[in-house]
């Protein structure tokens, strides 16, 4: 069964936000954002969320390609 473009990015996503933000209450529950950089706490707090959702989407994607790529002839992308 081939998924759409739609389904896959969704697939990927969806798990890597709730990655996120599991590991941005983690690493901020050790590190102040006052002691990182000189920004507003709210700035330091979205710019690490979205460091962080890119480095899960990333993972997520790179599993998906190795896992699907070697059966299939045609790859997703």
């Amino acid at each position: 069964m081939r998924r759409t473009l739609r389904s896959l990015a969704m697939a990927v996503l969806w798990p890597s936000f709730l990655c996120s933000a599991l590991a941005v209450g983690c690493f901020f529950s050790v590190f102040h954002p006052d002691v990182l950089w000189e920004w507003s706490p709210m700035a330091v707090y979205t710019v690490g969320f979205f460091c962080f959702w890119s480095l899960c989407a990333l993972s997520g994607m790179l599993t998906y390609y190795m896992v699907t790529v070697p059966d299939d002839h045609n790859p997703p992308f």
